[in-house]
């Protein structure tokens, strides 16, 4: 019973962080669209100039030790050991504490040397502004370690949302008020690095109201000594010195933070790189900057079409661990199998649908076509991207947690190397291919340890051939479409973003329902992958009807 209880919360658990984490990323990935709207590219290059640098110094701070926190709480409560809880929670607020403390000290004090570094002397206060939230942002993921480490994921989720919601409000404020009423848009950029502070303050008000909540109901596990004989640890589990606490958490958080460390880095090597190889090419320093920002428009068109990659990864990691943990070999490569090719199914035609309508899908969101042709490059990114974070969370879910970070660092140096050779003659084109090729490496080392460890047999005329197939048939009415809207729109709307509105929607549309089609009708979706998605046997059904999915070998018996 009490086994069915742990496995019911954890489930519960899991599903609590995943949705946060996904309503988080999605709220990450569409304020910078209305973020540039507001401040223009200067703006969006200021903030997309900062924030990789501070992402990799906040991943530094506190990457890995919410985790790192849960383990060690949940493992000293469950033998008995109260204290020893409580004392690996007061070690990890000390420790980083003092970390996020000198991570500030250095960003703050160090922000005119990364400036000149960058290319550009007045993206010191910006640098300055967002090192204040690396003091207070450690303390979050102590509260959340700990709360997680109690079975309690709730104060993480609503925490997390909070956060991000606080954060996105106030930089649109800031954005609004520093264009609106200063015009000016580095000061517009400063906001919106400043947002992580009062983003973090909210964070850290919910989790202690949490805390106080569960201090109110729970008072044994915040008494200053054990409530009784069962909370004192015994002499065969003793309790934990701080050197030990801190050992441990050391021990937990290290792999995580360097896993974790590799994500900020492409982006960080484009804010080092592309101003400094645009300048050195003969560039003038503004035009630079303001190609820089048309270059970082493609950020969030790329997270979101690897949406559902991350969505898919956050349930593959429990379910292949389930698989592995049970040996289950050929569960396990069976679902590797389908979950490569559903996401190569999807990001395949995110990728060409983007590259096709780079300039409509450009001029609606930002409103000119400014950095189109980097767009619509950047675009193939999302294909690999997508197979890339899939194969990453099934090589999680393994065990093999350092694999990825490795292959995606070796993507990093790929980025680098490409960027220096690439920027000083294509531009942001260069830098744009340089992504491309980026992922496209990491993609490749991961899918080549996912056959490797799960044995998995991937068939490249049903994960490949045929979604070629299909997306060269959406890609021929994708352009037909385009050009009858441009044909029969051209002279009769004046506005150029309305117009571009309507061409890009339509033509979006268009190209999602063939593409569906020729993927059904050239056998490259089954009714076995439609089974596997959410509402499947619904979708199943309908489709049958419509006849657009052969009869199942049951439904035809029945008959």
């Amino acid at each position: 019973m009490a086994q069915e209880k742990t496995s019911l919360l954890f489930v519960k658990g899991a599903a609590i962080l995943g949705v946060a984490g996904l309503v988080s990323k999605l709220l990450g990935a569409v304020y910078r669209i209305p973020y540039q709207n507001i401040a223009g590219d200067i703006g969006l290059y200021v903030y997309m100039q900062v924030y990789p640098l501070y992402t990799t110094l906040l991943i530094l701070a506190t990457a890995g030790f919410p985790i790192a926190i849960s383990k060690i709480v949940s493992e000293r409560t469950a033998i008995g050991d109260v204290q020893g809880a409580r004392r690996s929670f007061r070690v990890a607020s000390i420790a980083l504490l003092i970390l996020g403390l000198f991570f500030f000290l250095l960003l703050f004090g160090g922000a005119p040397y990364i400036a000149d570094f960058m290319g550009d002397d007045h993206l010191t206060t910006p640098l300055r502004a967002v090192a204040w939230s690396l003091p207070l942002l450690p303390m979050v993921a102590i509260l959340r370690g700990y709360f997680q480490g109690h079975q309690n994921m709730m104060p993480t989720g609503v925490s997390q949302v909070m956060e991000q919601l606080i954060r996105v409000v106030f930089i649109l404020l800031a954005a609004y008020w520093a264009m609106y009423i200063h015009e000016d848009a580095y000061l517009a950029g400063t906001g919106a690095v400043f947002a992580a502070f009062p983003g973090g303050v909210a964070a850290v008000l919910v989790l202690l109201w949490y805390w106080r909540r569960d201090k109110k109901n729970n008072p044994a596990l915040y008494a200053d000594s054990p409530a009784d004989e069962g909370d004192a640890p015994s002499e065969n589990n003793p309790t934990w010195s701080n050197r030990q606490v801190l050992a441990s958490l050391l021990r937990y958080a290290l792999p995580i933070c360097i896993g974790a460390l590799v994500l900020p880095l492409i982006p960080l090597v484009d804010s080092i790189t592309v101003i400094n190889m645009l300048q050195w090419s003969g560039m003038e320093e503004h035009l630079a900057k303001v190609m820089k920002g048309a270059f970082d428009r493609s950020q969030p068109l790329i997270q979101f079409g690897t949406f559902f990659a991350t969505s898919l990864s956050l349930a593959l990691v429990p379910a292949i661990s389930e698989a592995a943990a049970q040996r289950q070999h050929q569960l396990i490569a069976t679902r590797s199998e389908i979950a490569i090719r559903l996401t190569f199914l999807l990001g395949l035609p995110a990728s060409v649908g983007l590259a096709l309508l780079a300039e409509p899908v450009n001029v609606m969101l930002y409103g000119d076509s400014n950095g189109t042709q980097a767009i619509a490059v950047q675009s193939l990114t999302i294909a690999f991207a997508t197979l890339s974070i899939a194969s990453a969370g099934i090589l999680q879910g393994l065990g093999r947690v350092m694999r990825p970070a490795r292959n995606l660092l070796i993507g990093v140096v790929v980025k680098l190397v490409f960027n220096l050779l690439l920027v000083p003659f294509w531009g942001i084109t260069g830098a744009a291919l340089s992504t491309v090729l980026a992922y496209f490496v990491a993609m490749g080392l991961n899918v080549l340890g996912v056959k490797k460890y799960t044995g998995a047999k991937i068939s490249w005329r049903q994960t490949a051939l045929r979604p070629f197939l299909s997306v060269l048939v959406m890609a021929v009415v994708v352009l037909v479409v385009e050009w009858g809207g441009y044909a029969l729109l051209g002279g009769v709307i004046k506005s150029e973003r309305l117009f571009h509105t309507l061409v890009g929607l339509v033509a979006v549309g268009a190209g999602a329902l063939v593409y569906l089609l020729a993927l059904l009708k050239t056998g490259g979706l089954t009714r076995g992958d439609i089974l596997y998605l959410p509402k499947g046997k619904r979708i199943s059904a309908f489709l049958t009807r419509l006849r657009l999915l052969p009869p199942s070998k049951d439904h035809v018996e029945n008959a």
